[in-house]
C-alpha cells in the first residue's frame, strides 16, 4: 500500500471532489464555487499525469460528474452525455487545436462553431413519432434521472415537433440534448418576489434551475421561470446533418429553442476573438453564461476523434474570468458616509473573482444582512460582474459549523460615537451629528453650496484645508473665522480672504427656505423647505414643531415628518442651532402672517429659459415668498410656465398640455407690481 505524502494527498483530494461533486450534482447545494471546484480539477490532472498508476475507475478525470438521486426512477442514455474539457485563455484553446491537429490532418480545413456555455442544468429529451415521451437529467453520464413530469412545465419545450416540409420527415425516435435555466431578469424577479412574501430567496440561477428540475412535485417547477436552449442530438432513427451548423439550424426547424449567440468562423482566431467579444458584453446576456464552447463544425471529424478520458476532443470550453466564488466572511465593518448613511461591507478571506483578488465586499445594507442572515465567520458566495463593485450573495448555510452569531447592527456611530437612528419603513441607518468628522467635509460643502446659503469662494479644496487645519468643526464656525487664521493657509493673500469673509457675512442675510436647505434634514429638499419656512416663519417655530403640525403640508408624511424632528432633538443640532442665532443668523420669511398676501398661492411654476432680471434661483425665491411652487418638470400639476430667451423642450411640453405661459413681465404684475 503507498503510505507517500503525495498519495495520500491524491487520495484527499478524490475525497473532497466526491463530496462536492455530491453537493452540486445531487444536492444542488454547493459549498465551493465552479472556480474552485476547477482548481481542484486542475490539481487533480497534474498528479494523475505524473502518476497515472494511481488513477482508478472513480477519478473524477474517468467519469462525468452526478449522480443520480434515489428518490427519481433512473434512465439510461442511448449514447454517453459527456462534458467538456476546460480553457482558460486563448493560448489554451491554441494548444486543444495543434493536439487535435496532430491527431487528424482534416482538423486543418475544419469550420468552428462557437456556442454559450449556458450555466444551467443539461437535460436529455426523448421524442417517440414527434412527441414528448419522457426526459431525464445528465446524471452520472450513463444513467439520468426521470424529471418528465417537470420537463414538461417548460412551455419553451415542444411537447409535439411540428410537422415541417423543408425539416423532413420527423423521426420516428429522436433524442435532444438541451441545457434548462432561469434568466437572469425572471431570476431576479423571482427574488423579489420571495422575498416580499418573507420566503427563503436563493443565491444564483442555475441552483435555483437544478433545483427547481428536481422537485418531486411538478407544480412547483411550473412556479419556476425554467427555459431551455437546445444545441445537440443524442440519437436519432434517420440521418441528421453532418456539420454542427446544419445541427443547429435542424433543430430550429423542427420547433427547438436555439441560441441566437451562436456563430459560424473559417479560422480559430476569429472563433477566439468572438468568444472574448461576448465575453465583454456579458452583462447584456440575458442568461448566465461561464464560458463559450467551440465545436468542430465537421461532427464525422469530430466523432472520429474520439475520446480523451471523459472529453469529446473535438470541442472545447473556453471558461471566462469566474464571477461568482466562495469564500471565509471574516468581518462586518462600517463605513460612515459623508452623508451620514452607515453603510457595512464585508471583510474577506481573500480570493480572486473575476481575474482580481478580493478582500472586501459590499452588503448593501442592514437590512440585506438580516433579510439573507449574513454572519461573520460564515461562508459566503460573492460575486463582481464586470467593474462593478464586489457584492456578497449570502452565506452557505449547509457550511456553517454553528459558531456563527447574527450580526447586529452599530448603535452608535463608529466614527463620532452619537447614535445613530433608522427611520420607520427605511433600511439606512444615519448619524445625525453635524459635525462626524466622517461626514463634516461633505456637510460644510452641502451648507455652502449654491442653492443653500451660497458662500462664494468656498469650494471643495477650501473646506478641506479648513477641516484639516482644525478651524472649522461644524457649519456655525464658518462665521467665527478670523483674518488672521485664514492668512496661515496655503494660497490665501489679503485679498481672499476679505473676499471669503465678505461673502460669509452677506450669507447671514440669506432667507428662511436656504437655511433649512442648509441643515441638511433627511428628505427635506428645496420645494418642502419653502413650505416649511412659509408655514412656520422662523426656525424657532420650526424646531418646535410637531408631527401632525409638518404633516398638514402637501408633500411631508409620516417619515419626513420623524426626520425633521428628529433632527431638531438631536443635542448637537439644537446647539447648532443656538449658535446660529446668537451669530446673528436668524431669518424670518418675510410677510409672515395669517393675513399676509399670498398672490401665488397654490399655484405651481415652472422655469424655463433666460429672464431679463431674475436668475434661476432669485426667480425661485421671488416665487416662493409669495405663496407658490417651483418645479423642475412640467407636468399636468403645472399652472404656468414661465418663459425667458432659449428656452427648452419644457416650452413644447407645456403646449402640447395646454398650460399657459408666461413671461417676467407677466409674473410680475400676477404679484401687483406692475
Amino acid at each position: 500500500m503507498n503510505t507517500s505524502e503525495e498519495y495520500q494527498k491524491y487520495q484527499d483530494l478524490l475525497k473532497a471532489m466526491a463530496y462536492h461533486n455530491h453537493r452540486y450534482h445531487v444536492l444542488d447545494a454547493p459549498v465551493i464555487s465552479d472556480a474552485e471546484y476547477d482548481r481542484l480539477v486542475a490539481t487533480l490532472r497534474e498528479i494523475e499525469l505524473a502518476h497515472p498508476d494511481w488513477v482508478d475507475a472513480t477519478s473524477p478525470s474517468r467519469r462525468v460528474n452526478g449522480q443520480v438521486q434515489e428518490k427519481f426512477v433512473k434512465v439510461k442514455h442511448p449514447a454517453a452525455i459527456l462534458s467538456l474539457a476546460n480553457a482558460f485563455n486563448p493560448d489554451d484553446v491554441k494548444a486543444w487545436f495543434e493536439r487535435i491537429l496532430k491527431l487528424d490532418a482534416r482538423v486543418a480545413h475544419s469550420a468552428f462553431v462557437v456556442e454559450p456555455k449556458i450555466d444551467g442544468l443539461t437535460v436529455v429529451l426523448h421524442y417517440e413519432n414527434g412527441v414528448f415521451s419522457h426526459g431525464a437529467t445528465r446524471g452520472d453520464g450513463q444513467v439520468g434521472e426521470d424529471v418528465s413530469a417537470n420537463l414538461r412545465t417548460i412551455r419553451s419545450i415542444p411537447l409535439r415537433i411540428p410537422v415541417d416540409e423543408l425539416a423532413g420527415p420527423v423521426p420516428l425516435e429522436l433524442v435532444v440534448r438541451g441545457e434548462a435555466y432561469i434568466p437572469v431578469a425572471a431570476f431576479d424577479k423571482l427574488n423579489q418576489e420571495l422575498q416580499e412574501r418573507g420566503e427563503k430567496t436563493y443565491l444564483n440561477p442555475r441552483n435555483t434551475a437544478a433545483g427547481s428540475l428536481r422537485q418531486l412535485d411538478a407544480s412547483l417547477t411550473a412556479s419556476r421561470p425554467l427555459t431551455i436552449l437546445t444545441y445537440d442530438i443524442v440519437s436519432s432513427s434517420q440521418e441528421t446533418p453532418a456539420t454542427q451548423w446544419g445541427l443547429l439550424e435542424y433543430l430550429r426547424s423542427m420547433g427547438f429553442p436555439v441560441t441566437d449567440l451562436a456563430k459560424k468562423f473559417s479560422i480559430l482566431d476569429a472563433a477566439i476573438m468572438y468568444c472574448q467579444q461576448i465575453g465583454a458584453a456579458r452583462d447584456s446576456i440575458p442568461f448566465e453564461i461561464d464560458g463559450m464552447v467551440i465545436k468542430l463544425d465537421d461532427l464525422r471529424l469530430a466523432k472520429d476523434l474520439g475520446i480523451s478520458g471523459k472529453d469529446p476532443r473535438g470541442a472545447i470550453a473556453l471558461k471566462f474570468p469566474a464571477r461568482e466564488v466562495s469564500t471565509k466572511l471574516l468581518e462586518i465593518r462600517v463605513n460612515v458616509g459623508r452623508t451620514g448613511v452607515l453603510t457595512p461591507y464585508a471583510v474577506l478571506e481573500a480570493v480572486e473573482v473575476g481575474g482580481v483578488v478580493v478582500r472586501q465586499a459590499t452588503l448593501h445594507n442592514f437590512g440585506y444582512i438580516a433579510e439573507k442572515d449574513i454572519r461573520p465567520g460564515d461562508r459566503v458566495m460573492i460575486k463582481r460582474a464586470g467593474d462593478v463593485i464586489p457584492y456578497v450573495i449570502g452565506p452557505i448555510l449547509d457550511a456553517r459549523t454553528g459558531v456563527e452569531i447574527a450580526y447586529v447592527p452599530p448603535r452608535v456611530c463608529p466614527s463620532c460615537g452619537s447614535k445613530v437612528e433608522n427611520l420607520p419603513g427605511e433600511v439606512a441607518w444615519f448619524c445625525l451629528n453635524p459635525a462626524c468628522p466622517a461626514q463634516l467635509v461633505r456637510n460644510i460643502e452641502h451648507f455652502v453650496s449654491r442653492e443653500a446659503m451660497d458662500i462664494t469662494g468656498l469650494g471643495t479644496r477650501v473646506v478641506e484645508q479648513l477641516v484639516s487645519a482644525g478651524l472649522i468643526h461644524d457649519s456655525a464656525d464658518l462665521y467665527e473665522l478670523s483674518n488672521e487664521q485664514l492668512m496661515l493657509l496655503d494660497g490665501f493673500a489679503e485679498k481672499k480672504v476679505e473676499n471669503l469673509l465678505a461673502a460669509i457675512a452677506d450669507s447671514k442675510e440669506r432667507p428662511l427656505a436656504r437655511l433649512i436647505i442648509a441643515l441638511g434634514i433627511h428628505g427635506v429638499g428645496e420645494v418642502a423647505a419653502a413650505d416649511l419656512a412659509r408655514k412656520f416663519g422662523s426656525i424657532h417655530k420650526l424646531a418646535a414643531a410637531t408631527p401632525a403640525e409638518l404633516m398638514t403640508l402637501e408633500g411631508i408624511g409620516p417619515n419626513i415628518a420623524a426626520s425633521i424632528q428628529i433632527w431638531f432633538q438631536h443635542e448637537k443640532n439644537s446647539s447648532l442651532i443656538d449658535r446660529f442665532i446668537r451669530l446673528g443668523i436668524d431669518p424670518v420669511e418675510s410677510g409672515h402672517s395669517a393675513n399676509a398676501y399670498q398672490p401665488f398661492q397654490g399655484k405651481t411654476f415652472v422655469v424655463t429659459g433666460t429672464l431679463p432680471t431674475l436668475g434661476r434661483e432669485e426667480v425661485k425665491e421671488y416665487i416662493q415668498q409669495r405663496g407658490g411652487k417651483v418645479s423642475d418638470s412640467v407636468s399636468a400639476k403645472t399652472d404656468y410656465l414661465v418663459l425667458g430667451e432659449a428656452p427648452g423642450s419644457k416650452l413644447e411640453k407645456a403646449r402640447s398640455l395646454y398650460i399657459q405661459v408666461i413671461d417676467e413681465s407677466s409674473l410680475r404684475k400676477m404679484a401687483g407690481e406692475e
